[in-house]
């Protein structure tokens, strides 16, 4: 009779540890799988800098441009003066260069704008910023050169982009040449602080864009969504 009992027993606490080390398993494997996402990154995303700041601007054909307007689109912004003359750094020629690069990117069906917004509301009207685009030789269907209240200008460059600019005592205006890639839902994605864009890196980081815009839905979502968690970012 004492030797059923000790067997019952020893039976008893083997169970025990088998639940044990069941739970525990299920407890470590998320964890594990979620060391190897974050050492191996099987997905990698740019990151989610902050929301882009709203705005509402007039362009070079007189017609109204909003921050909403750009949803659901990839925009590249930068900014610029029409007065610009050398050695002041030409931001639409990178603007250029990101649109060539744009032409052989599957953007997965999100519509690619460039928007150039003015840093001299006094002189640049959209009647002025019509006769730039022009003799810029670009498209109006894709490219906007914007203006709007110098308040809401510096709001906007300066404290939502982080852009800096400012009037030197000949007229002129000093500012640091930068494009800033915004997403579809109106969060900034990149900033690159040059006047003159690797197309390398532009391409990568549409395709990146790209990507994510795919694979917004469902389960492969999710995977996105842990990227982030575990910042896989590219180098």
């Amino acid at each position: 009779m004492g030797t059923a009992v000790h067997v019952t027993e020893s039976t008893a606490k083997g169970k025990s540890r088998f639940r044990s080390v069941y739970w525990l398993g299920l407890l470590l494997i998320p964890i594990i799988g979620a060391m190897a996402f974050a050492i191996f990154q099987p997905i990698q995303v740019l990151p989610r800098i902050s929301l882009a700041p709203g705005y509402v601007f007039v362009d070079q054909d007189g017609e109204r441009l909003t921050s909403d307007d750009q949803r659901g689109k990839l925009t590249f912004y930068t900014f610029t003066y029409t007065n610009c003359e050398d050695p002041c750094p030409n931001p639409v020629k990178g603007l250029k260069t990101i649109e060539s690069v744009a032409e052989r990117v599957d953007t997965a069906g999100l519509p690619l704008e460039l928007v150039a917004i003015s840093i001299d509301p006094e002189r640049d009207t959209p009647e002025r910023l019509a006769e730039f685009a022009k003799a810029q030789e670009v498209s109006s269907d894709r490219w906007h050169f914007v203006t709007g209240d110098a308040r809401q200008l510096k709001n906007v460059i300066g404290g939502g982009f982080g852009a800096y600019y400012d009037k030197t005592e000949d007229g002129s205006i000093k500012f640091d040449p930068q494009f800033v890639l915004v997403d579809g839902w109106g969060i900034r994605r990149a900033v690159y602080r040059t006047d003159d864009p690797d197309p390398a890196l532009i391409e990568r980081d549409l395709n990146f864009i790209a990507d994510e815009y795919a694979n917004s839905e469902g389960l492969n979502r999710v995977a996105y969504e842990a990227a982030h968690l575990f910042l896989c970012y590219p180098d």
